[in-house]
């Protein structure tokens, strides 16, 4: 999936909402507990009461990793459904991979080869060998932390990088622009950060910005859309607690559809 096929899935849909699948399994529903596959199921309903307000699925992969194997097949089998019942949807595997040149090689087979998502985030950190593993592979997408909504992101991202003053978090997307482009790259900016969005904005104008943290973690919408949105939207809005675990009942899926839903109202209303 390019920027344009993405941009249509926004239009069409009037909705840029990415519904983040954090299925920590001490939160599902207690009927669910007793599931064989008690993360598979409840992403199932949760994916099908959301599907119609969203364009993008992002599993955390941490959620899935902390149950060992059998977590991990879970997530496995989340994906394939996804990809079987709504395969126009972006899956962003939330892993936060970086490594040196061979190990990220592995990560990209891993997640673009085996898995079949179609992004991954990523820590631009160690520089460019660590990410261009991600970027050989067609239609799929490098999504890099620039800058987060974590309370010690400043220890680093805000730090000054010479005399100019620049700081680090811009010297990663002015340095990394140059290793990809808008239709393989995106940058993770912390929805709690909305008021730098513009900053964010006059570096790169074009590219997708996938902003967590609208919800739980106090982001706020509107904010990100004043400062993030650019002519053709270029904005993931994800939230995932404030819709996923909405009600611990057995009409959790419903209450999902229903915050989905409610978020999607209010983000026609900004693409409008």
């Amino acid at each position: 999936m390019n920027a344009q096929q993405l941009y249509e899935q926004i239009r069409r849909k009037q909705s840029f909402l990415c519904v983040g699948l954090d299925s920590d399994v001490s939160k599902l529903p207690a009927h669910l507990q007793r599931e064989p596959h008690p993360m598979l199921t409840f992403n199932k309903a949760i994916v099908n009461a959301t599907a119609p307000y969203a364009v993008a699925y992002k599993p955390n992969v941490a959620f899935y990793e902390a149950c060992g194997a059998a977590g991990w097949v879970q997530l496995e089998q989340t994906v394939r459904y996804i990809r079987r019942r709504y395969p126009s949807m972006l899956i962003i595997a939330d892993a936060k991979r970086g490594d040196i040149g061979n190990t990220s090689r592995l990560y990209a087979e891993a997640f673009f080869g085996k898995m079949d998502v179609d992004a991954v985030t990523l820590s631009p950190y160690m520089g460019r060998d660590t990410v261009q593993p991600f970027l050989e592979y067609a239609g799929r997408w490098a999504v890099l932390l620039a800058l987060t909504s974590n309370p010690s992101a400043s220890d680093f991202e805000l730090m000054p990088t010479g005399a100019s003053g620049e700081m680090l978090y811009e010297r990663v997307l002015k340095t990394s622009m140059t290793w990809g482009n808008t239709d393989n790259t995106m940058y993770v900016v912390g929805a709690t950060k909305a008021e730098m969005l513009s900053n964010i904005r006059r570096i790169a104008p074009e590219h997708f910005l996938l902003v967590p943290g609208v919800g739980e973690q106090g982001g706020s919408l509107g904010e990100v859309a004043k400062h993030g949105m650019n002519s053709r939207c270029g904005l993931l809005v994800s939230s995932s607690r404030a819709i996923i675990f909405a009600d611990s009942s057995e009409n959790f899926a419903s209450a999902a559809g229903k915050k989905a839903r409610e978020m999607q109202q209010q983000m026609a209303g900004h693409l409008r």
